[in-house]
């Protein structure tokens, strides 16, 4: 029996001539032909405002299109997220969307005594960053904070796990069988649901 998996393409520019889109189709095409349900959000194209406030965050109903993100990622078994590291972190467009659908009585909930029940038990993901660096200077020189701060402080925080990560560097150094070779990879871990 499949997976359920959504997959959160979160490059900011609608274009689809990026790298990430080409391999978030690899990794959807290779989890379908193993008879895994997929389903697709790429935050680019999707119209939502900016949290601005606590009380917006804690007690504003989300927009129409943030309900339906949040039926997809409740859906979900595993989630796949895609983008490109920008500045050492995700794109703001993604952390948006993030903060927008992760909300309060959906990703957690806050008990009187403090604690925080994790609402998104029960679900795996899997990261996957294209990048210009070298992927081994991000994660040994650099030490990859802003990966270690959605595995841990983001997903962590709501229960999804275990996040696996998957890094591409040099992206835009690569030849024609660099990039063949990395749209194959990530189709087996379609197939596998990794």
């Amino acid at each position: 029996m499949g997976k359920r998996i959504t997959i959160i393409q979160g490059h900011p520019d609608p274009d689809r001539q990026h790298l990430g889109y080409a391999l978030a189709d690899a990794y959807a095409d290779g989890a379908r032909t193993a008879g895994h349900e997929v389903r697709l959000l790429e935050v680019a194209r999707l119209d939502f405002p900016l949290l601005r406030t606590k009380q917006a965050f804690e007690e504003e109903k989300p927009p129409e299109v943030i309900l339906d993100a949040q039926d997809a990622i409740r859906w979900a078994q595993h989630l796949v997220i895609f983008y490109p590291l920008w500045l050492g972190t995700m794109p703001a467009l993604l952390k948006a969307f993030l903060e927008q659908v992760l909300r309060p009585d959906f990703a957690f909930n806050i008990r009187d005594d403090g604690q925080w029940d994790k609402q998104l038990r029960g679900r795996s993901a899997r990261v996957i960053i294209t990048m210009g660096m070298p992927a081994l200077a991000y994660r040994f020189y650099f030490g990859a904070h802003g990966l270690k701060n959605l595995k841990r402080n983001i997903l962590g925080f709501c229960g999804v796990e275990p996040v696996n990560t998957t890094l591409f560097g040099r992206v835009e150094a690569a030849d024609e069988s660099r990039c063949q070779n990395w749209l194959l990879e990530v189709y087996k871990l379609g197939a596998d649901a990794e």
